[in-house]
């Protein structure tokens, strides 16, 4: 996704309040999220282009409906690219998760078809920076902004090894001017493989780790989104996935959905709660 300087739609970002993390919604933005959703099926597409980024060749298109006018991301990967599983069906999988966690970091994502193919479509959100860009340009992250970067940074890890995202990369964790955090490209997560079932991708025993060999660990957590993982369950995760994900997929993520919680009871008792939980 392109990089540009300023926010489309501020809506769809986290915020810090009370101790714990939210979406920034409203009662009346729950209403537009829902809103956008039903835009991104129906809405006219009135003109597409090529993004030129991306293994996955996605493409911007441009919707209109009842004068409204917003633009979108489609893509529509299966099957192996590059020696990597991809799925546009786990686009809207990670989005729909990220929902029942209350986390609100991933735009709204939906089916829809175009040119006679299917595939997925995001709200195309216009950010600040990229990780990468903040990291490459040595860009200062203001103190105001560091605890709450910090703290984004393992709910992302925590996020990621739930439904196990592969992709991770600097250059899909975008901030927007005011540095809230937003996550895109999940094309190749909810993997299911025995390595993917058995450890988590971050943590102590995590698949990835820095450079150094040390393990990506996630330390401190908002209790809201360790309680909305802890209420995960099969029902829940079906009406949610269902239709996007295999079996195999949503026993996967109730599989990782106990090592994450195993790993969080482990740094509760070695640190205490209110070391871990915020």
């Amino acid at each position: 996704m392109r990089i540009q300087a300023k926010i489309i739609l501020p809506v769809l970002i986290c915020l810090f309040a009370a101790g714990e993390v939210r979406a920034q919604f409203t009662a009346a933005e729950v209403a537009e999220r829902t809103g956008w959703e039903d835009f991104l099926k129906t809405a006219e597409i009135v003109h597409w282009e090529e993004i030129g980024e991306g293994v996955t060749k996605p493409l911007r298109l441009t919707l209109r409906k009842d004068g409204r006018e917003a633009r979108g991301v489609w893509k529509n990967p299966s099957g192996h690219q590059l020696g990597f599983l991809e799925g546009w069906q786990y686009e809207i999988a990670a989005y729909e998760v990220d929902k029942l966690l209350g986390l609100g970091m991933i735009p709204p994502t939906v089916e829809r078809e175009f040119q006679g193919r299917r595939g997925s479509l995001q709200l195309w959100v216009t950010v600040k920076h990229s990780l990468l860009k903040v990291m490459e340009e040595r860009i200062p992250i203001p103190e105001t902004a560091r605890e709450a970067t910090d703290r984004m940074k393992y709910i992302v890890r925590a996020f990621d090894s739930l439904i196990a995202n592969d992709d991770r990369t600097q250059q899909n964790l975008l901030y927007t001017e005011d540095w809230r955090t937003i996550a895109i490209d999940h094309s190749r997560a909810f993997r299911s493989t025995r390595q993917h079932v058995r450890r988590l991708l971050y943590g102590r025993n995590g698949i990835k780790s820095a450079d150094d060999g040390r393990p990506h660990l996630f330390r401190r957590l908002p209790r809201t989104m360790v309680e909305a993982v802890r209420a995960l369950d099969l029902p829940k995760l079906e009406k949610a996935v269902g239709p996007l994900l295999t079996k195999a997929e949503i026993d996967a993520v109730l599989a990782r959905r106990k090592l994450l919680l195993e790993e969080i009871e482990l740094m509760i008792r070695e640190q205490g709660e209110e070391n871990v939980l915020y």
